[in-house]
């Protein structure tokens, strides 16, 4: 039989058929994946073919094949540094939550998780949340955000999932697609996600005010059918994104905005960093590119860690 992974709870999957039938399955031994060391080795997405078996009245499912991705989210494993967590698979679009504060998002997560996007074709659009409950200052900082965003070709929507504001545009996007839904913990996933489908109830909870953190409230992701055509996958927080698998002379190739300009670079394998003659770098000084972006580009060829900060994020 042949079905889609709905949900993953780590050692058992729940599999849905085309016949709408679902069964709780296993992996029967190792299963490994060539060229991928994943703490999961079936996401949810992932089409797998699978076999029946009754014990004790209970039928479930063993699996025995992963059909070949189109794509996948993956990030370094939180706990094991050496291996990847793919969050989702075969997905149309993600949109990654982004609030200013409440909690904060850094430029530096957003654009790690950007560059991994790029890296295996997906399609992202940014949401940026929250915005009925900013001031004028801080909608200032989304609005130089989306401008950032969009001048590289990123789609960008302020919504509100509380007042609903742009919640049917982000429906009309989601139509008979595949939607990933990620972000920090707090940032109103669960509760967009509740507005766009009244019926799933996904729990929610209140922000952390000690460390303005969010509680996690999503603990595996989990893809749901929407009544207006589509699956939405909800995932849990994330923290930090660490990118994995890419050579230094690539990462540049998925930055948008670097990309457009290496081939005007004097030298073929330019990192854009101390080479002469760097139409990037000359970009930089000329503002066309934000240092943001820049800064971000440098610190994941250097092999950085990800920064968090508990307060607002830095303008330099």
């Amino acid at each position: 039989m042949t079905g889609l992974v709905y949900k993953s709870t780590g050692s058992w999957y729940t599999v849905k058929t085309q016949l709408g039938e679902t069964y709780d399955c296993r992996i029967k031994g190792k299963f490994r994946i060539k060229g991928i060391k994943s703490t999961n080795p079936i996401a949810v997405g992932d089409y797998v073919d699978f076999e029946l078996e009754t014990n004790n009245n209970n039928v479930s499912g063993v699996i025995h094949k992963i059909h070949d991705r189109k794509n996948y989210i993956v990030r370094k494993s939180v706990n094991l540094s050496k291996q990847t967590h793919i969050i989702a698979s075969n997905i149309d679009q993600v949109f990654l939550m982004i609030t200013i504060n409440n909690p904060p998002t850094l430029t530096s997560f957003i654009d790690r998780f950007l560059v991994t996007a790029e890296a295996y074709s997906v399609k992202t659009v940014l949401l940026f949340n929250k915005i009925d409950a900013y001031d004028d200052e801080t909608l200032d900082e989304v609005r130089y955000l989306a401008h950032v965003y969009r001048k590289i070709g990123y789609e960008c929507i302020g919504v509100s999932a509380k007042s609903g504001k742009n919640v049917d545009k982000v429906k009309a996007l989601m139509k008979d697609k595949v939607s990933m839904f990620s972000g920090h913990s707090g940032v109103g996933k669960s509760t967009l996600v509740n507005a766009i489908e009244p019926g799933l109830n996904i729990k929610t909870k209140e922000i952390s005010t000690l460390h303005s953190q969010g509680q996690h409230t999503t603990t595996f992701a989990e893809m749901f059918d929407l009544n207006f055509g589509g699956q939405i996958i909800d995932t849990p927080g994330i923290k930090g994104f660490g990118v994995v698998d890419m050579e230094k002379e690539e990462v540049g190739d998925y930055f948008p905005e670097i990309f457009a300009l290496k081939q005007d670079c004097k030298f073929n394998n330019c990192l854009h960093i101390k080479e002469p003659k760097c139409a990037v770098k000359e970009a930089l000084d000329n503002d066309e590119i934000a240092f943001s972006r820049y800064r971000s580009y440098i610190q994941i060829i250097e092999g950085e860690e990800e920064h968090y900060r508990t307060d607002n994020w830095e303008k330099e």
